[in-house]
């Protein structure tokens, strides 16, 4: 707890003071004669456009890149005064497990590294940049190109003098003696930086460690507050200025997802003064505090030194050797939308070659700054016939730590749509794993499921639901398919839809076992009774677990557009992705978690499909999604691993914005923060 003195009183004042003046002169001053700086939220907006864009330096793409297979850990290290190079590689030799290094270097001068001592050295990497934005430029520029994505821990460092602190007596320690501190505390000795690493395996709360004293907080906000509220702006964030903690010095290890979630701000060197050597309200400042408020917003915690070092007995530290085991803490699937191909159907609905990319790309923002239109980046606007996409889509997924895909299947009374890459896969030798989930819902032209504008619905009469069961058999008897306890994982969208269902439900056990399965585990998704849900004791209706479809059946609260710029035409619904999450970690812990498989979403934006009456959540990002993740794997920790299931809604909603798979909007980022939470 900090402690509170009558000069942290005083501080604390003078911010409401300044926040109250700032508020008055916002009232009075348009929003783009506020931003007097280059990383303002309306310079940005001017700048970007839906195109894939590269922000880093052009020449990086002709340098060769380090081959070979990446380390667990990295150091990523700026160059500007060449003379301390030698330090750092000194420190870097007390490293016990193999690291990659990539090095920044601004100091205008050709860079030589003497790494003959680095014994775990692994690739190297050296790029030259301008001097720009201090450390923190050349650290965004690393994270934009993609060089810090294979990397679970990162330590950051950077070739640190300090003149402002030399001339401030009052302050402990000269600029030489602070940056010895850092690299004592951080390095030092293998005994010390194993006792780091045993910290990040040992404790999953812990997101940064920087040395002591250097985790500060609001009083040292300096002129940043508005920089940093217009960049958080870009990922639809707020902060709490009186909650601030950072690392000062910019010195520290670091789980590699806060740095690689940087990517989703769409930085660039745009953004960055030219160097002027400026101590405050610069870009450069703003975002060394935003890595502590990010941290934060993940879930994670910050910490500046340690208690002591390990005495050799705890080998925790072990788990970042490059070969160690690393078992997923929990069993992840995605829901899968089969829909990105063409088929006769659509053909005759829509208009020929009509796919849901035709949805997707027509989107236009209903605010000013909304991810819309949300587009594909590495897999493109593919097509689910194409031989290979679905190989890389689960490259993607198994890699995050994901087990499977659950495919949505559309079955009316006997008639399927957009089957074929379910059955391409079934009749394939793909390691895939799979699941379905009977979407029995009418197929409506305002993609709502409902009963207006039918385009084709689910009809129990002519085909009885019976046997939908002997048309999904084959499937159910993949080994590939998943299971829980031994018996075939089945889910069923609406299930108090189906006539008589538990006797339908019966019957669907009774061939199952008929043929060898040992019956099913079937799963109702929690859609709530208003959606043909069910309610209560699931032994009384056939089923055996309840799965948890976000946002569906949890809390909503609208969203207060006060200050927003929505465009004239919206009709739709704003609700806050915030409380969404707080709601849902809340009922973790509050609430009785068993046969329930909990879920979390992406986000919901279902823009592309309504355009001008859509539903949206809005502040969804990659952080606060991870750390919904992350209490929701947690809440399963004491469960049996086979029964240690929760659902990630979506893989490829493109039209709804669930997407993990990479956009050119936020890269990778959210696949990443699934792979450090599975993988933590």
């Amino acid at each position: 707890m900090r402690k509170i003195t009558v000069a942290g009183i005083k501080r604390r004042l003078a911010r409401e003071a300044l926040r109250v003046k700032n508020k008055v002169v916002d009232m009075v001053t348009p929003l783009e004669a506020r931003e007097a700086f280059p990383a303002g939220y309306l310079h940005w907006l001017a700048r970007r456009s839906d195109r894939l864009s590269a922000n880093y330096p052009g020449e990086w793409k002709n340098i060769p890149r380090a081959t070979g297979e990446p380390a667990r850990v990295a150091v990523v290290m700026h160059v500007f005064y060449q003379d301390l190079v030698p330090q750092i590689l000194e420190q870097l030799a007390f490293i016990p497990v193999d690291f990659d290094l990539i090095v920044t270097n601004s100091s205008g001068v050709a860079l030589s590294l003497d790494t003959a001592k680095l014994e775990r050295l692994g690739m190297v990497t050296v790029l030259d940049i301008e001097n720009r934005g201090r450390d923190i430029l050349p650290l965004v520029s690393v994270v934009n190109a993609d060089l810090l994505e294979p990397y679970e821990l990162v330590l950051k460092v950077h070739t640190k003098k300090s003149a402002w602190r030399e001339e401030h007596s009052e302050l402990s320690g000269t600029g030489e003696e602070w940056r010895d501190s850092f690299f004592e505390q951080l390095l030092g000795s293998t005994a010390r930086v194993e006792s780091i690493l045993n910290t990040f395996s040992n404790d999953p709360t812990v997101g940064l460690i920087t040395s002591q004293g250097n985790v500060v907080g609001p009083e040292h906000w300096g002129g940043n507050l508005r920089v940093v509220d217009s960049i958080l702006k870009r990922l639809e964030l707020t902060q709490d200025a009186d909650t601030l903690e950072f690392a000062a010095g910019s010195i520290y290890w670091i789980r590699g997802f806060l740095l690689q979630g940087l990517r989703a701000f769409e930085l660039s060197a745009e953004d960055f003064e030219e160097e002027d050597g400026r101590i405050d309200s610069t870009a450069a400042h703003a975002l060394e505090r935003i890595i502590g408020i990010v941290t934060k917003e993940a879930g994670y915690s910050i910490r500046d030194g340690l208690d002591g070092v390990s005495t050799g007995d705890d080998l925790s530290w072990k788990r970042f050797e490059r070969d160690a085991e690393r078992p997923a803490r929990a069993r992840a699937f995605a829901l899968y939308l089969p829909q990105f191909h063409a088929f006769p159907e659509n053909n005759l609905w829509w208009g020929k070659g009509f796919t849901e990319w035709s949805n997707v790309a027509a989107a236009k923002p209903v605010y000013r700054g909304q991810a819309q239109p949300l587009l594909p980046a590495d897999l493109g606007f593919y097509d689910l016939t194409t031989p290979g996409v679905r190989a890389q889509q689960y490259a993607l997924a198994e890699g995050a730590g994901i087990e499977g895909f659950m495919y949505y299947y559309y079955w009316f009374a006997g008639k399927k749509l957009m089957s074929r890459p379910i059955d391409d896969l079934h009749a394939s030798t793909s390691t895939e794993k799979f699941s379905i989930m009977w979407a029995n819902e009418n197929w409506t032209r305002r993609w709502d499921g409902r009963n207006e504008n039918v385009l084709i619905g689910q009809d129990y009469e002519s085909v009885p639901a019976t046997e939908f069961i002997h048309d999904v058999l084959h499937l159910l008897k993949d080994e590939r398919y998943t299971r829980v306890g031994g018996k075939p994982l089945l889910a069923v969208y609406r299930i108090t839809q189906v006539p008589e269902y538990r006797s339908v439900l019966e019957y669907w056990q009774k061939v199952a076992r008929d043929e060898g399965l040992g019956g099913l585990h079937l799963v109702a998704v929690d859609v709530g009774t208003s959606y043909d849900g069910l309610e209560g004791d699931l032994t009384e209706h056939g089923m055996d677990a309840y799965m948890e479809f976000a946002p569906h059946n949890m809390d909503w609260e609208g969203h207060d557009r006060l200050g927003m710029t929505f465009d004239d035409r919206f009709e739709g619904n704003t609700f806050r992705y915030k409380t969404l999450v707080e709601s849902a970690e809340l009922a973790l812990l509050t609430k009785p978690l068993e046969n329930r498989y909990p879920g979390v979403m992406v986000n919901y934006d279902n823009t592309a499909r309504r355009q001008w009456q859509p539903d949206l959540w809005y502040g969804s990002n990659p952080y606060t999604f991870r750390r919904w993740l992350n209490s929701t794997v947690s809440a399963l920790a004491a469960r049996d691993r086979d029964d240690r299931i929760v659902f990630i809604n979506a893989w490829n909603e493109w039209a709804e914005s669930a997407v993990l798979e990479p956009t050119q909007r936020y890269g990778k980022t959210y696949l990443l923060a699934v792979r450090d939470v599975l993988y933590r």
